[in-house]
Parts: C-alpha cells; structure tokens; sequence
C-alpha cells in the first residue's frame, strides 16, 4: 500500500506572503529614476502617485469620480487554499481601504505550476478571493493567470474616494496619536506554520479581517494620515509615514498589541529574513534602548495587517504619537 503525503503550498514557495515583499530599500532605489512626471497631456489628474510611497494611486478625473489603484498579490503564506485566497484578497483590498477609499472592482492576478498543483487548488484559492469580494461589497471580474513554477495570488483592485477626505501618509503633524487597528506578530506565527505546519486560528481571523471598518471609522472621524502595516512592518510603515510628514514617531512598546504565540515563535527563531531586513533598514533612523528580539517584534512583516492611523479610534489602542521632526534622520523613537 502507498500513502500520498498531503501537499503543502507553502512547501512550493521560497517564503511566505508579504514577507516576501522586496526590502525597502532596494525596492526605493528602483523607483527612484520613476519620479519625474510624464510628457504630454493626462486623462487625469495624479493626486497620489509615486512621491512618498503611499499605499495605492489616486486620480482624478475631469468631470467624472476621483479613483484609488492598487495591486497586491504573493506566495501562499498558509497551505489552506481558500484561506490563501481570502487573506491575499484581504490584504489587496487593505491597500484601498488605507487611503480612506472604498473598492470597486477586483481583477485576479493568479500565478500557478500547473504541471506541480491540481487546478482544483487553484480553484479553491480564486474562490477564497471571490468570497472577500462578495463580503466587501467589491466586483470580482475577471483577471489573468500565468504558468508559473511558484504559485502568486493577488488582486488589482479599484475604487472611488473622496480626495477632499483621504487618509495619507504624508498628512501626519505633530501632537496626533497613533493607532494601531490589528495586533502584531502575523509574520513570526506564518514563518513557524511553514516550518512546522502548525496552524494558528488566530493568525488567520486576524489576516481574514478586512480593514473596511476601521477605514470608515477614520475618514468619519476626520482623520487625514494612515497607512496600513504590511511586508515592511511596523517601523518600517511608521518610518515611511513620518519621513513623508516630516516628523518623529514616538511608541510606547509596552502598549504594541501582539498574537497570542507571537512571542513564543520568535524565541523559537521563527524569524523571516524579510523581518531582519525591515529592521536593518530603519535602523539609521531609529532612537531605541529596546532589545535586538523587541525591536524584531516591531518590525514583523506582517501580511494583511492593520491600519496605522494618525488618530484616536474607539476600541483600538493608542501606541505612540507624532512629535516635531527630531532631525538627524531620526525618525522613529522606541522605548
């Protein structure tokens, strides 16, 4: 008698979700040459574009709506297809969601080694994605698919915004708190799952929820800066939002929400090398006397994270602050 052991689709992925995301700051030098605008005349007008990094595009249209771009997709971060596909949904519809817009249509972006998986996989995560859709409010039309020998899912996704109401992250001033809508440690648990195949429900309630209400509750709420906290982590995300506003970030670790497990895993070395990399690259900018493991934590790559908003939300907790910009490329203090 022969056994078939079951497949694992993060055993066909070189890592994991938004951890898989290229370092920060490689991925900057590359754009950089990608900043001047363009020749010739515009359909639209580019109200968020490139500059500071923001989590989705917006233009506007001449006597039409104002609209928000984005796409997102990665490698399996759990070996449930249908939860793959709604977490990478999720996570592309965040995008969205962090510049205080409300999604529309989604294309999908599937990447499969169809000579490796069954169809019937793949099947299974695009209805992960169809089932987001449905319960966002948003289209799912469509999309494309590719041979590849890794398999990727994502979606692109567009949607309408007020442009007189956005959630940016270069609007962020002095004295505003920060909050933090979803707790810390996705990438630790994720990277520990692929290691051992241990499954963390708490992982996937957290990576399965969507950011609509927070989003709401921010734009209603009169916010104007936030972003959502991803591949880059939360220094990382944090970095990016007070170098475009212009300030320091000050955070209270001590009030940094995290996993149940989060910590456990990293004592474990379940540690991904894009969470190294996060914290490699802040680290010019970062005034701390916290551990190398603390300082690990907070710069997590997180997949389908939450918003950081610059802003009180009720039921959420406050981390930090914004203060005057500090100078000496600090921008980010941890204690």
């Amino acid at each position: 008698m022969t056994t078939t052991e079951p497949r694992r689709l993060t055993g066909y992925a070189h890592g994991g979700g938004c951890a898989c995301k290229i370092p920060p700051g490689e991925l900057e030098s590359v754009v950089a040459g990608l900043l001047q605008p363009g020749t010739g005349d515009m359909n639209a007008e580019l109200l968020v574009g490139l500059d500071d990094g923001d989590d989705a595009a917006v233009v506007r249209v001449p006597g039409g709506p104002t609209m928000v771009a984005t796409a997102d997709f990665f490698t399996p971060v759990v070996d449930d297809p249908y939860d793959w596909g709604r977490i990478a949904a999720v996570n592309a519809l965040s995008d969205v969601y962090a510049m205080g817009g409300t999604p529309v249509v989604a294309v999908n972006l599937l990447a499969w080694p169809r000579d490796l998986l069954p169809m019937e996989l793949a099947a299974e995560v695009l209805r992960g994605g169809l089932d987001v859709g449905r319960q966002a409010g948003c289209h799912v039309a469509g999309g494309h698919s590719v041979d590849d020998p890794e398999p990727k899912y994502g979606m692109a996704v567009t949607g309408v915004i007020d442009p007189e109401r956005m959630l940016r992250n270069d609007a962020g001033v002095p004295r505003m708190p920060l909050t933090l809508t979803k707790p810390l440690g996705i990438g630790v648990l994720n990277s520990r799952h692929k290691a051992t195949g241990e499954t963390f429900p708490q992982a996937i309630a957290t990576m399965t929820t969507l950011n609509r209400d927070a989003s709401r509750a921010a734009v209603e709420a009169g916010v104007t800066c936030a972003t959502d906290v991803t591949g880059f982590g939360l220094l990382g995300h944090l970095h990016k939002l007070a170098r475009a506003s212009g300030v320091t970030a000050h955070i209270d670790a001590s009030r940094v929400p995290y996993l149940e497990g989060a910590r456990k895993a990293l004592t474990d070395g379940y540690v991904s090398g894009g969470t190294r990399r996060n914290l490699d690259w802040v680290r010019p900018h970062l005034d701390s006397d916290l551990s190398e493991d603390e300082l690990l934590l907070l710069a997590d790559a997180q997949t389908s994270g939450g918003l950081l908003v610059a802003g009180e939300l009720p039921g959420h907790p406050v981390i930090g602050e914004l203060r005057a910009a500090r100078g000496e490329g600090i921008t980010l203090v941890v204690r």
